[in-house]
């Protein structure tokens, strides 16, 4: 749905469920946190955490369990069991990879993500991705992270290009809302499938024909 905007200097890409299958390790991860609180975890909850941070998805879950004071034993549990479900490894989605040389060939790219620099850096190298990205920035490394817009600010910024010359690609509505507050043009493609998000392109994958289109034009 959507068209892919034109005359796009940059292209900023979100990590997790969007380039590399990581939010099947944070799944496992929240769901042995659900579990051991006495609360299955579906989609419903799923929507709840999906493209917060770690502190922030901890204090969702600290509420939804009826104690929101345990924000913070929470978040070390999560980082600690995502930490551990990340060092088995972690895939590539499909597409990223040859969109990510795409785009990189004709514009400057960057990454801007919501996890930690040591799970956003542990994800790319895992993928097979990191060699891409002269810059990538994490949630701690900005005063706020999304879905406030400092991610997207900062790399537009680094990478000296207006905001709205420069396409956000994101999967949550948590970064859709930091990109859309940036002022940069949003491409989504879902985690959560049938999931009702603000989008200025939605597609399905980014192995899409229309997207690997866009990206050979890309500087033409």
């Amino acid at each position: 749905m959507g068209t892919l905007a034109t005359g796009i200097e940059a292209v900023v890409f979100d990590c997790d469920g969007l380039l590399v299958d990581t939010e099947t390790c944070w799944t496992v991860a929240e769901s042995a946190i659900f579990a051991a609180h006495g609360h299955p975890f579906g989609p419903e909850q799923k929507a709840l955490v999906i493209g917060h941070t770690v502190e922030a998805a901890a204090q969702v879950m600290a509420e939804y369990f009826g104690r929101p004071d345990a924000g913070a034993d929470i978040a070390a549990e999560l980082l600690e069991r995502i930490r551990g479900e990340l060092s088995r490894g972690a895939a590539a989605l499909p597409g990223a990879a040859e969109l990510v040389r795409a785009c990189r060939a004709a514009v400057p790219i960057a990454v801007a993500s919501n996890s930690p620099r040591e799970l956003l850096d542990a994800a790319l190298w895992s993928a097979g991705l990191a060699e891409y990205f002269t810059h990538s920035f994490a949630a701690d490394e900005v005063r706020s992270p999304k879905p406030a817009p400092d991610l997207y600010l900062t790399a537009c910024e680094t990478l000296g290009v207006a905001p709205k010359r420069a396409v956000a690609f994101e999967d949550s509505a948590t970064g859709i809302a930091s990109a859309r507050a940036a002022g940069l043009y949003v491409a989504v493609v879902p985690t959560l499938p049938g999931a009702d998000l603000d989008h200025d392109w939605l597609g399905t994958s980014l192995d899409e024909p229309e997207v690997r289109d866009w990206a050979r034009r890309l500087g033409a």
